[in-house]
């Protein structure tokens, strides 16, 4: 979702800098959108950094020996972060 804001503020921030010549006397058009293009790109490059992290997984290995059995028992978890959770 992240992702999807910031290229929409980029956007909307370049209509107002280069697209609408319209001049109001309290308010610069071309500054506004030359601070939503900034914060869109900032927006985009962390919505591509945490979906960078998310994807990661983490595999525990742990050896005991079960006492009853007097055998070596191995256990392996896996864990992954869910990735339907968005921003």
């Amino acid at each position: 979702m992240s992702i999807g804001a910031g290229i929409a503020l980029f956007a909307i921030g370049a209509i107002l800098a280069f697209a609408v010549n319209v001049e109001f006397e309290y308010v610069n058009l071309d500054m506004i959108g030359y601070i939503l293009m900034a914060a869109g790109a900032v927006i985009f490059v962390v919505g591509i950094v945490l979906m960078a992290r998310r994807r990661s997984a983490e595999t525990v290995t742990r050896t005991a020996v079960d006492p009853a059995a007097g055998e070596q028992v191995t256990r392996r978890t896996t864990s992954s972060t869910d990735d339907t959770v968005g921003l």
